[in-house]
Protein backbone atom coordinates (compact mmCIF):
# COMPACT_ATOMS: atom_id res chain seq x y z
CA UNK A 1 0.00 0.00 0.00
CA UNK A 2 1.30 3.41 -0.97
CA UNK A 3 0.74 6.31 1.13
CA UNK A 4 0.47 9.11 -0.97
CA UNK A 5 -0.28 13.10 0.64
CA UNK A 6 -1.73 15.16 -1.44
CA UNK A 7 0.63 17.81 -3.54
CA UNK A 8 1.16 21.38 -2.12
CA UNK A 9 -2.16 23.36 -1.83
CA UNK A 10 -3.30 26.95 -1.90
CA UNK A 11 -3.97 26.52 1.79
CA UNK A 12 -0.58 25.21 2.78
CA UNK A 13 2.08 27.72 3.80
CA UNK A 14 -1.48 30.11 4.23
CA UNK A 15 -1.12 30.21 8.02
CA UNK A 16 -4.60 29.10 8.12
CA UNK A 17 -5.86 25.96 8.97
CA UNK A 18 -7.90 24.46 5.67
CA UNK A 19 -9.51 21.37 7.15
CA UNK A 20 -12.32 19.91 4.97
CA UNK A 21 -12.75 23.94 3.50
CA UNK A 22 -14.48 22.84 0.28
CA UNK A 23 -12.45 23.98 -3.07
CA UNK A 24 -9.30 24.30 -1.68
CA UNK A 25 -6.72 22.52 -4.69
CA UNK A 26 -3.07 22.37 -5.68
CA UNK A 27 -0.61 25.66 -6.09
CA UNK A 28 1.31 25.60 -9.01
CA UNK A 29 3.62 23.59 -7.40
CA UNK A 30 1.32 21.04 -5.90
CA UNK A 31 0.27 20.31 -9.79
CA UNK A 32 3.82 20.17 -10.56
CA UNK A 33 4.37 17.43 -8.07
CA UNK A 34 0.56 15.92 -9.56
CA UNK A 35 2.20 15.59 -12.97
CA UNK A 36 5.71 14.49 -11.52
CA UNK A 37 3.98 11.34 -10.36
CA UNK A 38 3.27 9.74 -13.70
CA UNK A 39 7.11 9.02 -14.28
CA UNK A 40 7.83 8.66 -10.72
CA UNK A 41 5.85 6.17 -9.97
CA UNK A 42 6.05 4.66 -13.65
CA UNK A 43 8.03 1.19 -12.25
CA UNK A 44 5.33 0.57 -9.97
CA UNK A 45 2.74 -1.54 -11.19
CA UNK A 46 -1.12 -0.09 -9.79
CA UNK A 47 -4.05 -2.46 -8.86
CA UNK A 48 -6.49 1.16 -7.70
CA UNK A 49 -6.32 4.42 -6.58
CA UNK A 50 -8.08 5.23 -3.45
CA UNK A 51 -8.46 8.71 -2.85
CA UNK A 52 -10.09 11.16 -0.14
CA UNK A 53 -13.01 12.75 -1.62
CA UNK A 54 -11.04 16.49 -0.57
CA UNK A 55 -10.19 18.18 -4.36
CA UNK A 56 -6.84 18.56 -3.78
CA UNK A 57 -6.80 14.71 -3.26
CA UNK A 58 -8.52 14.14 -6.63
CA UNK A 59 -6.18 16.60 -8.25
CA UNK A 60 -3.22 14.67 -7.04
CA UNK A 61 -4.06 11.55 -8.86
CA UNK A 62 -5.99 13.06 -11.48
CA UNK A 63 -2.92 12.92 -14.17
CA UNK A 64 -1.98 9.18 -12.65
CA UNK A 65 -5.12 8.11 -12.95
CA UNK A 66 -5.36 8.73 -17.05
CA UNK A 67 -2.39 7.16 -17.64
CA UNK A 68 -2.88 4.05 -15.81
CA UNK A 69 -6.63 3.97 -17.28
CA UNK A 70 -7.67 3.60 -13.68
CA UNK A 71 -10.89 5.22 -11.95
CA UNK A 72 -10.57 6.99 -8.67
CA UNK A 73 -11.91 5.39 -5.75
CA UNK A 74 -13.25 7.87 -3.27
CA UNK A 75 -13.50 6.49 0.30
CA UNK A 76 -14.68 9.02 3.00
CA UNK A 77 -12.73 7.40 5.83
CA UNK A 78 -9.74 8.78 4.08
CA UNK A 79 -10.95 12.34 4.06
CA UNK A 80 -9.38 15.40 6.36
CA UNK A 81 -9.50 15.99 9.90
CA UNK A 82 -12.57 17.11 10.60
CA UNK A 83 -11.51 20.38 12.70
CA UNK A 84 -14.55 21.66 13.57
CA UNK A 85 -14.77 25.26 14.41
CA UNK A 86 -11.01 25.67 13.94
CA UNK A 87 -11.52 25.30 10.43
CA UNK A 88 -10.65 28.52 8.64
CA UNK A 89 -9.03 29.68 11.82
CA UNK A 90 -5.60 31.57 11.54
CA UNK A 91 -2.68 28.73 13.05
CA UNK A 92 -1.36 31.94 15.14
CA UNK A 93 -4.73 32.15 16.85
CA UNK A 94 -5.25 28.86 17.66
CA UNK A 95 -1.74 27.72 19.02
CA UNK A 96 -2.98 30.04 21.74
CA UNK A 97 -5.86 27.98 22.58
CA UNK A 98 -5.13 25.52 25.20
CA UNK A 99 -6.55 22.28 23.49
CA UNK A 100 -3.18 23.07 20.75
CA UNK A 101 -1.06 21.64 23.52
CA UNK A 102 -2.96 18.67 23.96
CA UNK A 103 -2.66 18.18 19.71
CA UNK A 104 0.80 18.27 20.50
CA UNK A 105 2.19 16.28 23.44
CA UNK A 106 -1.30 13.90 24.04
CA UNK A 107 -3.36 13.39 20.46
CA UNK A 108 -5.45 10.43 21.75
CA UNK A 109 -7.37 13.05 24.05
CA UNK A 110 -7.68 15.83 21.39
CA UNK A 111 -11.29 16.16 20.17
CA UNK A 112 -11.74 19.54 17.93
CA UNK A 113 -14.99 21.67 19.08
CA UNK A 114 -17.53 20.47 16.78
CA UNK A 115 -15.25 18.28 14.87
CA UNK A 116 -13.95 15.00 15.48
CA UNK A 117 -11.33 13.52 17.99
CA UNK A 118 -7.96 12.53 16.14
CA UNK A 119 -8.62 9.07 17.86
CA UNK A 120 -11.76 8.69 15.72
CA UNK A 121 -9.98 9.54 12.89
CA UNK A 122 -7.66 7.24 13.34
CA UNK A 123 -10.31 4.22 14.07
CA UNK A 124 -11.89 5.10 11.20
CA UNK A 125 -8.98 5.73 8.80
CA UNK A 126 -7.30 2.52 9.54
CA UNK A 127 -10.83 0.38 9.37
CA UNK A 128 -10.64 2.19 6.45
CA UNK A 129 -7.34 1.41 4.62
CA UNK A 130 -8.02 -2.37 6.43
CA UNK A 131 -10.92 -3.17 4.71
CA UNK A 132 -9.42 -1.92 1.15
CA UNK A 133 -5.89 -3.74 1.51
CA UNK A 134 -8.20 -7.05 2.06
CA UNK A 135 -10.62 -6.31 -0.86
CA UNK A 136 -7.68 -5.69 -3.06
CA UNK A 137 -6.17 -8.55 -1.94
CA UNK A 138 -8.71 -10.58 -2.17
CA UNK A 139 -9.22 -9.71 -5.65
CA UNK A 140 -5.63 -9.14 -7.16
CA UNK A 141 -3.54 -11.59 -5.33
CA UNK A 142 -1.15 -10.80 -2.48
CA UNK A 143 1.74 -9.09 -4.51
CA UNK A 144 -1.39 -6.20 -5.53
CA UNK A 145 0.21 -2.66 -4.97
CA UNK A 146 -2.51 -0.14 -4.30
CA UNK A 147 -2.22 3.86 -3.62
CA UNK A 148 -4.35 5.79 -1.45
CA UNK A 149 -3.89 9.36 -1.54
CA UNK A 150 -4.62 11.45 1.52
CA UNK A 151 -3.75 14.17 4.37
CA UNK A 152 -1.15 14.78 6.09
CA UNK A 153 -2.85 13.71 9.69
CA UNK A 154 -4.31 10.90 8.11
CA UNK A 155 -1.21 9.50 7.51
CA UNK A 156 0.69 10.10 10.26
CA UNK A 157 -1.98 8.20 11.83
CA UNK A 158 -2.20 5.10 9.45
CA UNK A 159 2.05 5.12 9.84
CA UNK A 160 1.95 5.23 13.94
CA UNK A 161 -0.73 1.88 13.76
CA UNK A 162 1.07 -0.05 11.45
CA UNK A 163 4.55 0.66 13.52
CA UNK A 164 2.93 -0.17 16.65
CA UNK A 165 2.86 3.06 17.99
CA UNK A 166 0.42 4.78 20.41
CA UNK A 167 -1.12 7.99 18.37
CA UNK A 168 0.84 9.96 21.08
CA UNK A 169 3.81 9.43 19.74
CA UNK A 170 2.13 10.34 16.09
CA UNK A 171 3.73 13.41 16.20
CA UNK A 172 7.05 12.44 15.35
CA UNK A 173 6.37 11.29 12.08
CA UNK A 174 6.31 13.71 9.39
CA UNK A 175 4.57 13.59 6.32
CA UNK A 176 5.68 16.07 3.37
CA UNK A 177 3.09 17.13 0.56
CA UNK A 178 3.64 14.53 -2.76
CA UNK A 179 5.50 12.12 -0.28
CA UNK A 180 5.22 8.39 -0.37
CA UNK A 181 5.18 6.27 2.41
CA UNK A 182 4.57 2.14 1.80
CA UNK A 183 2.98 -0.30 4.04
CA UNK A 184 3.14 -3.79 3.43
CA UNK A 185 0.15 -6.09 5.64
CA UNK A 186 0.28 -9.54 6.47
CA UNK A 187 -1.30 -11.83 8.48
CA UNK A 188 0.61 -11.07 11.82
CA UNK A 189 1.96 -7.46 11.14
CA UNK A 190 2.13 -4.76 9.26
CA UNK A 191 6.09 -3.83 7.41
CA UNK A 192 6.44 -0.22 7.00
CA UNK A 193 8.72 -0.62 3.84
CA UNK A 194 9.02 3.53 3.04
CA UNK A 195 8.09 6.65 5.34
CA UNK A 196 7.86 10.24 3.90
CA UNK A 197 9.57 9.71 0.75
CA UNK A 198 10.63 12.37 -1.75
CA UNK A 199 13.35 11.02 -4.06
CA UNK A 200 12.23 10.01 -7.57
CA UNK A 201 13.44 6.21 -8.12
CA UNK A 202 10.11 4.03 -6.37
CA UNK A 203 11.30 1.50 -8.62
CA UNK A 204 11.43 -1.06 -5.33
CA UNK A 205 8.27 -0.30 -3.53
CA UNK A 206 7.14 -3.17 -6.52
CA UNK A 207 7.57 -7.01 -5.04
CA UNK A 208 9.29 -9.45 -7.11
CA UNK A 209 8.14 -11.15 -10.17
CA UNK A 210 5.96 -14.61 -8.87
CA UNK A 211 8.33 -16.26 -10.89
CA UNK A 212 10.96 -15.02 -8.31
CA UNK A 213 9.19 -15.77 -5.50
CA UNK A 214 9.17 -19.33 -6.62
CA UNK A 215 12.46 -19.95 -6.84
CA UNK A 216 12.65 -19.58 -3.20
CA UNK A 217 10.05 -21.39 -2.34
CA UNK A 218 8.03 -18.58 -1.35
CA UNK A 219 3.92 -18.58 -1.19
CA UNK A 220 2.17 -15.28 -0.13
CA UNK A 221 4.34 -12.63 1.77
CA UNK A 222 5.96 -14.08 5.03
CA UNK A 223 4.95 -12.67 8.29
CA UNK A 224 8.02 -12.95 9.56
CA UNK A 225 10.76 -10.02 9.99
CA UNK A 226 14.37 -10.51 8.71
CA UNK A 227 16.25 -11.50 11.59
CA UNK A 228 19.90 -9.20 11.33
CA UNK A 229 17.89 -6.93 8.82
CA UNK A 230 17.04 -7.43 4.73
CA UNK A 231 19.22 -7.75 2.25
CA UNK A 232 17.82 -5.23 -0.06
CA UNK A 233 17.05 -7.62 -2.29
Amino acid sequence: MILLRHGKSTANGSGVLAGRTPKVGLDDTGRAQAAALVERLAPVPLAELVVSPMLRCRQTVAKLAEARGLDKVKEPGLSEVDYGEWTGRALKDLVKEPLWRVVQAHPSAAVFPGGEGLAEMQARSVAAVRAHDARITEKYGENAVWLLCSHGDVIKAILADALGQHLDSFQRIVVDPASVSVVRYTETRPFVLRVNDNGGDLAGIAPPPAKAKAKRGKGKPSSDAVVGGTTGA
